[in-house]
């Protein structure tokens, strides 16, 4: 336990859960998929959802966690030893995603050190983008640099490391994402008249046109698949974190507070992002991943005129942050797993989960170029080597972590087990009866839909 370390106190541990859930899922995702899907029709279906589904989905992994004081990759076996596999598969998800985050970390790193030297307005071109991830060298340079910082940061351990660290920058973060956010309901298109106000509209005010029960359908896989990103649940990170509670801290007040943070933060994502995209390029600008932040926001930073760059710059550092925080809950999910399962040292356990992402990385680095290829995967889209890593780890690994937890706490140890852990220094459980059934009935059956879906049968 001494060489895991723990979190000093709960908001310790709140902030590093909130930093971990506040990453590019959050940033790209979020807003392209309620922009797609009616606006506040999203965001009301996503709320929900995170109040029962990902709330189930979060206790249920801190509880294991802080219940075995182990990371997911034994944490689960001590659980029930036929669920050993459970443990498998979520380690393998974060080790699988680091290599490529820190990739698109290094993209960021690049978009921000080229606004705040003042050259935003040639990252307006999309031909800006497509150079630079296809060159041979400068791409795995920024992907060197971010995977180094992250690693420094959990190499420093939880206390000294970790929760120092999210301490100094969650603050930081929050007031830049409200900041942009303000500013991007001030925004005007002098050409069109059109407002931040105006974009903010199509962002909050539900749209039900043209709905039917399908694309309602559709709408609730979309929040329920944006919430794996949201609170960084089925990747082994909030078991992790959990394991470094103290056993008298009150887990449900914490987990509430993460919901809180993460619901807020993703929210004003949308915020910050669908109003100005709106004003300067139409409903039709928004589109979904790298597309959203290299290609369609420094053409609106453009289209602003002088202040631009500067909003451009901060909206950078801001992105950057983020997935810092995120990267370091990626990179300590493994850490954590490899101390707990061979008992190796921290720095030990970081040093070679370094060089693993770094070859990693390098090979999907060069998938642009030397080994660039097309293939089609199971739900329709097209991609390169990067694509089809976070296709198995997202699409599949993930929900197959998550059915296996509730069928674990569901139906083989009973969600007894969760609760009396929660509930253990005599705090109340507010939502008990719905994490019974969630756990239980209604989480399994989504997941499944959400899998197969992934596997193109749906």
């Amino acid at each position: 336990m001494k060489e895991r370390g723990s979190f000093s106190n709960s908001v310790g541990f709140v902030l590093a859960a909130a930093g971990s859930a506040v990453g590019l899922g959050n940033i790209w995702r979020f807003p392209y998929l309620a922009a797609k899907d009616g606006g506040g029709l999203f965001l009301v279906v996503y709320i929900i959802l995170a109040l029962t589904f990902g709330f189930t989905l979060l206790v249920s992994e801190v509880a294991i966690g802080r219940k075995t004081h182990q990371s997911s990759l034994t944490a689960y076996g001590k659980i029930h030893p036929k669920f050993r596999w459970i443990g498998g598969f979520s380690a393998l998800v974060p080790f699988l995603i680091l290599p490529y985050y820190c990739i698109i970390g290094g993209w960021v790193l690049k978009y921000a050190v080229t606004f705040i030297s003042g050259h935003g307005t040639a990252a307006s071109d999309n031909a800006y983008f497509t150079g630079f991830i296809t060159a041979p060298l400068s791409p795995i340079v920024f992907d060197v640099i971010f995977l180094t910082a992250t690693s420094v940061v959990v190499y420093m351990g939880v206390e000294k490391g970790i929760e120092k660290f999210s301490k100094v920058l969650m603050p930081i973060l929050l007031f830049l994402v409200i900041a942009i956010a303000a500013f991007s309901l001030t925004v005007k298109n002098p050409e069109t008249g059109m407002t931040g106000l105006d974009g903010l509209k199509v962002y909050l005010v539900p749209s039900l046109e043209g709905i039917t029960f399908k694309k309602f359908f559709v709408v609730v896989i979309d929040a329920m698949g944006q919430l794996f990103y949201s609170i960084s649940v089925a990747m082994g990170i909030m078991v992790a974190f959990g394991s470094y509670v103290r056993d008298d801290d009150n887990l449900m007040q914490s987990v509430n507070r993460i919901e809180i943070f993460d619901t807020l933060v993703a929210i004003l994502a949308g915020v910050m992002i669908i109003p100005a995209v709106v004003v300067f390029m139409g409903k039709d600008g928004m589109t979904s991943g790298p597309g959203l932040m290299f290609m369609a926001l420094p053409k609106v930073f453009e289209a602003m005129g002088g202040i631009g760059q500067f909003v451009g710059a901060v909206f950078f550092i801001m992105v950057l942050f983020a997935a810092l925080t995120s990267s370091v809950s990626v990179l300590e999910a493994v850490v954590s797993g490899l101390i707990d399962r061979f008992h190796w040292s921290r720095r030990r356990a970081t040093v070679i989960e370094y060089l693993c992402a770094l070859v990693i990385g390098i090979v999907v680095c060069l998938g642009y170029n030397v080994f660039y290829f097309e293939v089609e995967m199971p739900n329709g889209a097209t991609g390169q080597i990067l694509d089809i890593v976070d296709y198995l780890a997202n699409n599949i690994f993930m929900p197959v972590v998550a059915i296996g937890t509730c069928i674990l706490i569901g139906w083989v140890v009973k969600p007894d087990v969760v609760i009396n852990e929660v509930t253990k220094n005599g705090e109340k459980f507010g939502r008990k009866g719905l994490y019974r059934v969630m756990i239980t009935v209604v989480a399994p059956i989504l997941l499944t839909v959400l899998l197969l879906g992934s596997l193109g049968f749906i």
